[in-house]
């Protein structure tokens, strides 16, 4: 079953079917309100708003922990994620989806960002931290219609609630990021810890503030292309909905920390071993 994660402008997908509320306890606090398994026609999936069903959470405030881990305790095989995000070049217009295939961390130290540590040791790697599987698949099979998608490129993730400084955002590119968010990371860090192939759809909103022949980065701006960009990533969606095996060969179901724990089984906190045990079984 595939998990879907929503960002800002996508909390409420249209025509979601309610079936059943689902439990947000998790050993890492609540997960997002709002999770619920839920169907568009015949297509079931298991969804969340990353802040809240309210949007009640700033990106540092996000529980992403708690997300990934509920989303694996729940049966997901792998998590197709849904944000918006700033455009640091000229050819990635507002209203663009793009699927960025790496990343650049920016944040700070207020993430929760690993499911490692306190006496469980392991190092996961990152090389390539989505699905290029899942990205593949659909960038062989989806002609989206009204708007152009990229693949391959850099997301850079920052803390926020802030957009960039000029100078942050000359840097950013300097640094050869194409596109700018608040919430990948460490989404998909947890997702590849987790076993959990992952698909980001990233919508373009504005161009940050890079280009001073536009209009700077505002949130009336990047509320009024979230609204337009809603239905590309509904259209998006169902599509990923009806590929059954958009995942299949991923190589995320034998990675993460089934094979990244440095430690004999026996030195593992028995305080860990219960949740840990779900996050190692193999997805699929």
């Amino acid at each position: 079953m595939i998990g879907v994660i929503g960002g800002s402008g996508f909390e409420k997908f249209e025509a979601f079917e309610t079936l059943q509320l689902l439990d947000r306890e998790t050993p890492f606090g609540l997960a997002s309100s709002g999770f619920k398994k839920v169907k568009i026609g015949t297509q079931e999936f298991l969804f969340m708003s990353r802040h809240g069903d309210h949007h009640e959470h700033l990106p540092s405030e996000v529980n992403y922990r708690a997300n990934v881990f509920a989303m694996k305790k729940n049966g997901v095989t792998a998590l197709v994620s849904f944000s918006a995000v700033g455009s640091l070049r000229k050819e990635f217009k507002p209203g663009d989806m793009v699927v960025p295939y790496q990343y650049i961390d920016r944040t700070k130290s207020l993430r929760k960002h690993t499911f490692l540590g306190e006496g469980l040791i392991g190092h996961v790697s990152l090389a390539e931290p989505i699905c290029q599987k899942m990205a593949l698949n659909l960038q062989g099979a989806f002609k989206a219609q009204g708007f152009e998608i990229h693949y391959g490129q850099t997301y850079i993730c920052i803390e926020g609630p802030y957009f960039s400084t000029k100078a942050e955002s000359h840097a950013y590119r300097d640094m050869k990021a194409d596109i700018i968010g608040m919430t990948n990371f460490p989404e998909y860090a947890l997702a590849r810890e987790a076993g959990l192939p992952y698909l980001p759809c990233c919508f373009v909103t504005d161009y940050d503030c890079w280009d001073d022949s536009r209009p700077h980065v505002t949130v009336e701006e990047v509320i009024k292309v979230m609204k337009e960009n809603n239905q590309k990533a509904f259209q998006t969606l169902q599509f990923i909905l009806q590929q059954k095996n958009i995942s299949e060969g991923s190589s995320a179901y034998d990675g993460g920390l089934r094979t990244g724990l440095f430690m004999a089984p026996e030195q593992i906190p028995a305080d860990k071993k219960h949740w840990l045990q779900i996050l190692t079984e193999r997805s699929k």
